[in-house]
């Protein structure tokens, strides 16, 4: 009994943390005003396909955003240097405009392997045929690893 005792305790802490062992891809975008309530439904389907569909996406969450996301986006004409700068902390002189993320989608996979094979799965190129008549080409996307 002390030795079961002694177990549950070593793993407790592991178990109060809630230790997440896979990967969440997440992702916000920006609505089309003119996409459909059809177009919606469509996507919404779609996305809660994936699971069954891909071997290694375990579940999906999809929604419009409680606070949306304000981005700004350079009008792309940034050169090489401009952008190195940027990436090093600098500032740079540029037009840029904001973009606003309205709504947003996560994908819980087991591991990285399985986000690779989302990307080159046949399912994933149908769903995008779904998901671009709702959003806005260009995402704010980000990976949290285990």
């Amino acid at each position: 009994m002390r030795i079961l005792a002694l177990l549950f305790l070593s793993f407790s802490p592991a178990l109060l943390m809630g230790q997440q062992r896979t990967l969440m891809h997440c992702f916000a975008f920006t609505e089309i005003p003119e996409a459909t309530a059809a177009d919606w439904d469509a996507f919404r389907k779609a996305t809660e396909e994936l699971p069954s569909k891909i071997d290694g996406l375990l579940k999906v969450w999809h929604g419009k955003l409680a606070r949306p996301l304000g981005i700004l986006q350079t009008d792309g004409a940034l050169d090489a240097d401009n952008q190195k700068k940027l990436r090093e902390g600098g500032s740079v002189p540029a037009q840029v405009k904001m973009v606003r993320r309205q709504y947003g989608v996560c994908m819980e996979f087991r591991n990285e392997e399985a986000l690779k094979i989302y990307a080159k799965h046949p399912a994933h190129d149908a769903w995008m045929k779904a998901y671009e008549k709702v959003r806005v080409p260009g995402t704010t996307t980000f990976d949290i690893l285990p």
